[in-house]
């Protein structure tokens, strides 16, 4: 038998087995009613949120505010009594997270983070972003997405038995892209079909389902203005994750799916604006003062005791085990970082054991606001410099990493890298406020009111004036109306 013949052969039988595998493993679609391929059976499902809720409860943190947590599961109940698997418990919780976010776990388990609740505008936006996610549950998403993997695993490791000459790398790069192709298929028609089950389950909840298209415009003009900001520094933007922000609120489809929800409608569907404006009146807005919290140009954090100041203007990225500060177009940076101190050794001795540096250029001695510190430059493997400082506070170094992308830039900033460097200090007793960060604050508008003055007093460090339009849902023009409730940051 010739290669080509053995191959094709083979090739039949890898996929005759896998034929089987998807035939053993179909189940009935909740929502459908159509056979889907899946490999997990419901007690399966719901054990996979069961076990891994606590994992998203020590990552994220969950908001402390039960009041507002009792009403954000009333609205998800309220939804989830009207869906297509409503013998579930469902659970809804709000996480304490600056990130603009919503997800699902099978079995039931939904989140929402502090940073999407900020910039939405009703409760019937609120229940769009957890209807979205309800049909993800009820429709199996993760089940048959997780069923998807596995089958492109398995096809791949039946063909490399049956095959071998589908066992070199190239194989698998193959067999990879395939597998991706096919997930990400799955994700746009997932997230397509969630935004009908979420505009059909709101209808029937009694919400108007054109909420649905609200939530996506706040989605896409996050996304715009993400976008810029990156630019602005350099970098690749972040969005919220799946393609629900990615859809344009005309898009045909996307108009087809929520439309359909209609026949659903009842009179008088509920917006419930001012209800939900109450509702996050005095909701924590931007960074936890668990992880630190931006003010201007400033960073205060309460729970590690101390304050930094970085060059005006910058940029300033609150990471969880990080704080990056970064020039416009990206064209300086400075990353302060900390590290518990477990031998009595100089800062410049740091340097040279802990961080391994060799060949210290410069050194100097930093002393100021009472704290032990050294600095010195480096030569960067591109050409250019980099200054490092070493500051101690307690039991712990804290660490600026300073840098520019074209070295011939390096002189320019650095006085601004030792400002920094220098502004280091204890939290004093008159910034303790300052650190426990910002609030959002519903007023009704007044005829001194405007979003340009407003911007002048928020502590909103980046961008303060398209923020404020951004979390009223009038980016990038609009303008405050006399009379209407809006949301500021103090």
């Amino acid at each position: 038998m010739s290669t080509s013949h053995r191959l094709l052969r083979s090739l039949c039988l890898s996929a005759g087995a896998l034929l089987f595998l998807i035939l053993a493993g179909c189940a009935q679609n909740p929502v459908s009613g159509k056979n889907d391929f899946v490999t997990m059976s419901e007690d399966s499902e719901i054990s996979v949120g069961r076990e891994n809720h606590p994992k998203i409860m020590a990552e994220y943190g969950r908001y402390e505010d039960e009041a507002l947590q009792r009403y954000v599961q009333s609205v998800g109940e309220r939804l989830a009594a009207v869906s297509h698997r409503k013998e579930l418990i469902y659970r809804f919780t709000v996480l304490d997270s600056p990130v603009i976010n919503a997800f699902a776990l099978p079995g039931g388990y939904i989140y929402i983070t502090r940073g999407l609740m900020a910039y939405l505008n009703s409760e019937a936006e609120l229940a769009a972003v957890l209807g979205h996610e309800i049909g993800h549950v009820t429709a199996r998403h993760g089940v048959r997405q997780q069923s998807a993997a596995q089958a492109a695993n398995i096809g791949y490791v039946l063909g490399t038995i049956l095959v071998p000459e589908l066992r070199g790398a190239g194989s698998q790069d193959l067999f990879n892209m395939l597998g991706r192709a096919l997930l990400s298929g799955y994700g746009r028609e997932h997230e397509l079909e969630s935004d009908g089950l979420g505009a059909e389950y709101l209808a029937r909840a009694g919400y108007d389902p054109k909420a649905m298209l609200d939530v996506i415009r706040v989605l896409k003009n996050q996304a715009t203005f993400a976008a810029m900001e990156a630019k602005r520094q350099g970098k690749q933007p972040r969005a919220y994750h799946g393609v629900f922000a990615t859809h344009p609120d005309n898009d045909t489809r996307l108009q087809s799916v929520v439309g359909a929800a209609n026949r659903y409608v009842v009179p008088n569907a509920q917006i419930k604006r001012d209800v939900y404006l109450d509702m996050i009146n005095g909701m924590s807005f931007g960074d936890s003062p668990k992880q630190g919290v931006r003010s201007g140009w400033h960073f205060y954090h309460a729970d590690m005791g101390f304050a930094v100041s970085f060059p005006e203007g910058w940029q300033i990225n609150n990471l969880p085990d990080r704080v990056q500060a970064v020039a416009d177009g990206g064209k300086a940076f400075i990353e302060m970082t900390a590290s518990d101190l477990n031998r009595r050794l100089s800062p410049a001795q740091f340097m040279k054991q802990r961080l391994g540096v060799e060949r210290l250029k410069a050194g100097q001695v930093l002393n100021n606001n009472g704290l032990e510190g050294y600095t010195g430059l480096v030569d960067a493997e591109s050409g250019g410099l980099v200054r490092i400082s070493v500051l101690y506070l307690d039991e712990k170094a804290y660490i600026f990493i300073s840098a520019t992308k074209d070295k011939r830039l390096f002189n320019q900033f650095d006085a601004g890298f030792l400002s920094t460097a220098n502004s280091f200090h204890r939290l004093r007793k008159d910034e303790r406020a300052l650190a426990q960060g910002q609030k959002l604050v519903v007023k009704t508008v007044g005829r001194q009111d405007s979003y340009r003055s407003w911007s002048k007093s928020t502590p909103i460090t980046n961008s303060p004036l398209s923020q404020l339009r951004l979390l009223n849902g009038q980016y990038p023009s609009g303008e405050l109306r006399l009379g209407q409730k809006a949301k500021q940051v103090k």
